[in-house]
């Protein structure tokens, strides 16, 4: 695995449950307010952290971490995934993995073999707005593919949307959710302009509070539950 990063301990990357969370480096979408640049562009990438010592600290945590939350960069790109996900399940560790939804047959071998127990997916745009959002050629097929995979999934799952009030409109929050309708649980996600991929995103915004409200109102016939965050 190649980890960018190791976040000893979260109160809230894991929906109920104390995780730890590991970052991986690299992924194949380029969105400008991306908050983590230094996993995405090769330029700014550090050396690895040793998968070796990532294990060793998950050891000294059993009995204290409840789970594990593998984010990104983007997880699915990396090859060995999966047999590093089957060491810390060896520990008992619960095991959550956010993802971009680009690589739909890496969702179903995770999920064919029982390797998750939580699944979060972001969904970057409307179908038509994806490539325009994540500025590289997408396949839209990829991304219905993995939201079928999920929503048919026998475990917790939630669907993501970061919200840049110049990119999205309340109709295309609409599209989304009509993509993702009868999931368990939606997040809307406010744009905070501190670190971004792209410097102009610095001086971007999301939508006011009383705005989110009522997105989130609009929503709840769709979705079981709406989250702002």
């Amino acid at each position: 695995m190649k980890i960018g990063g190791l976040q000893k301990v979260s109160l809230i990357d894991y929906p109920g449950l104390i995780c730890a969370i590991i970052f991986s480096q690299g992924c194949n979408f380029r969105c400008s307010y991306c908050h983590n640049p230094e996993l995405v562009e090769p330029r700014l990438f550090q050396p690895c952290i040793k998968e070796n010592e990532v294990l060793e600290f998950l050891e000294t945590r059993k009995g204290k971490l409840d789970a594990v939350t593998i984010t990104g960069g983007e997880p699915t790109l990396q090859d060995d995934l999966a047999p590093f996900i089957k060491k810390i399940k060896k520990m008992k560790f619960a095991v959550k993995v956010d993802t971009n939804g680009s690589q739909p047959q890496v969702i179903k071998d995770l999920l064919d073999n029982k390797l998750l127990d939580f699944i979060a997916m972001d969904i970057k745009a409307p179908l038509e707005k994806y490539e325009s959002v994540v500025k590289v050629p997408v396949n839209s097929d990829s991304i219905q593919e993995s939201i079928k995979l999920i929503l048919e999934a026998k475990i917790p799952h939630e669907f993501r949307t970061t919200i840049v009030e110049s990119q999205l409109e309340e109709k295309d929050i609409q599209q989304i959710a009509l993509l993702i309708s009868g999931a368990d649980r939606y997040v809307l996600q406010k744009f905070v302009p501190a670190k971004v991929l792209e410097k102009k995103f610095l001086r971007e915004k999301s939508y006011p509070d009383e705005k989110f409200q009522e997105i989130k109102k609009h929503l709840e016939n769709k979705i079981h539950s709406i989250i702002i965050r």
